[in-house]
């Protein structure tokens, strides 16, 4: 939900990014918040997906060949998507991470 908001706000060409950035922090009503809250629960989310790998491997899930297969395939999927919203379409490190 997050996301979107910020993607209101977001401009994606390379001479204006890190003035959006700019101005997601001091100018949108809360965006400072928004911009901390993206952040912070883009880590807590893969904080439950480990957690969750954890008590498979504890209570042998991997035991479950298909089961565990389609596990790993989506976290690889959820772990491209995070790297995808960090680099923008010219391969250049998005200001996301660097501001």
């Amino acid at each position: 939900m997050t996301g979107l908001f910020l993607a209101m706000h977001y401009t994606a060409d390379i001479s204006m990014a890190f003035s959006s950035i700019a101005h997601i922090t001091r100018d949108v009503q809360y965006g400072w918040l928004i911009r901390n809250l993206h952040a912070n629960g883009a880590s807590l989310f893969f904080i439950c997906i480990y957690l969750h790998i954890g008590r498979g491997l504890y209570y042998g899930s991997y035991l479950y060949k298909e089961t565990w297969n389609l596990g790993v395939i989506l976290l690889f999927l959820v772990m491209a998507t995070a790297f995808m919203g960090y680099v923008l379409p010219w391969g250049q490190m998005s200001f996301w991470g660097a501001a």
